[in-house]
């Protein structure tokens, strides 16, 4: 489970982050994670509520957007969403392409 050592870092920057800010309590986190990640958003909460446990950010509501995987065709440019691991392009059936969303793992923003 992944999950775990990706939440006690993300915790470790939320905190040092409220520190540097001056913010006493966290009360939500936004997260985007992409696709690509292979990141399940329960075992991510779960995780979360352990790690944030006797923090500042105890109890603090967690909202992770999932970004679809995208790729963009150096043949022809088009943008496609990648399914089940598969890059050829729907239009030109390429496999020329380029992964341009869905690997992303980061804090958009959190709420004091």
């Amino acid at each position: 489970m992944h999950e775990a050592a990706l939440t006690q870092g993300l915790v470790k920057i939320l905190i040092a982050e409220a520190e540097r800010h001056q913010v006493e309590r966290i009360t939500r986190v936004r997260l985007k994670i992409g696709k690509m990640r292979a990141v399940e958003p329960q075992s991510m909460t779960f995780c979360f509520a352990a790690f944030a446990a006797g923090t500042l950010a105890e109890d603090a509501e967690l909202v992770i957007e999932a970004l679809p995987a995208v790729a963009r065709c150096q043949a022809c440019g088009n943008d496609f969403e990648v399914i089940k691991f598969h890059f050829q392009c729907a239009l030109c059936h390429s496999r020329d392409v380029q992964l341009i969303q869905g690997d992303e793992l980061y804090i958009e923003s959190f709420d004091a």
